[in-house]
């Protein structure tokens, strides 16, 4: 295990000595204030999200999700956001018969879809890309 640790940076100390006074004042698990959590998200954009989420003890999920959207009271209030960057992985048959195929699709936004189906019926492809969309937004 390294012994060396790296200095944490000012701005991030700093708003580590504000939670600490927040959280001081606070009862256990009171919900952090937004200004806080802006703060929080705009240091993860310049340092990172694990050097910023752990000397300050945020959930690391919570803080990453903020970063790439925002709060659920942001989404409310912002408009739709553009189309986001999607992979494509061809498919192709192989020549072995299967006896069941799985495939799981995860999203930029954290969902989840897994498939299962015998291949002598294939799923309908685009109504369920398209189903899945809908519930992302």
């Amino acid at each position: 295990m390294n012994s060396h640790t790296t200095p944490i940076p000012e701005p991030i100390a700093q708003l580590q000595r504000q939670l600490d006074q927040f959280r001081s004042t606070q009862s256990h698990r009171a919900k952090i204030p937004e200004p806080l959590w802006q703060a929080a998200v705009e240091l993860a954009r310049v340092h990172g999200l694990h050097p910023v989420a752990h000397p300050l003890r945020l959930d690391y999920m919570g803080l990453k999700k903020r970063l790439n959207g925002g709060s659920s009271a942001q989404r409310k209030s912002s408009p739709p956001r553009q189309a986001t960057k999607m992979s494509f992985v061809e498919l192709t048959a192989t020549p072995a018969k299967l006896e069941e195929c799985v495939i799981e699709f995860e999203s930029a936004a954290g969902g989840k879809m897994r498939i299962q189906w015998k291949p002598t019926s294939p799923p309908d492809w685009t109504s369920l890309l398209r189903a899945w969309r809908e519930a992302e937004k």
